[in-house]
């Protein structure tokens, strides 16, 4: 195998692990964040609740269809927290579930 080749084989593989990383750290962020909505709700069933935020980013590309949900059911339960403010707390607890996972 040549240099070019090797150097080939070990982008795909990085780039390969990098997407596994994020699709992970995703989905831990999701579920800390259901865990905070749930407890912003009043929920006592913060794992089901966690597991129906997880789900809902499966409806499309992106993470604005967990924003939604979340707005949707704050908005119906009287919680006073914005769209932004949701997306700001995704972006903590991203980094909250990126350092989980290097752990």
């Amino acid at each position: 195998m040549t240099t070019m080749q090797d150097r080939e084989k070990a982008f795909e593989a990085k780039f390969a692990m990098d997407q596994e990383l994020r699709f992970k750290a995703e989905a831990r962020r999701n579920k800390l964040v259901g865990y905070w909505a749930a407890d912003l709700l009043g929920r006592d069933d913060r794992d089901a609740y966690a597991k129906e935020v997880i789900a809902a980013d499966f409806e499309e590309v992106g993470h604005e269809d967990v924003v939604r949900k979340i707005k949707a059911d704050f908005d119906a339960a009287g919680v006073a927290k914005s769209e932004d403010d949701i997306r700001a707390q995704m972006m903590e607890l991203l980094a909250v579930a990126i350092e989980q996972l290097r752990a």
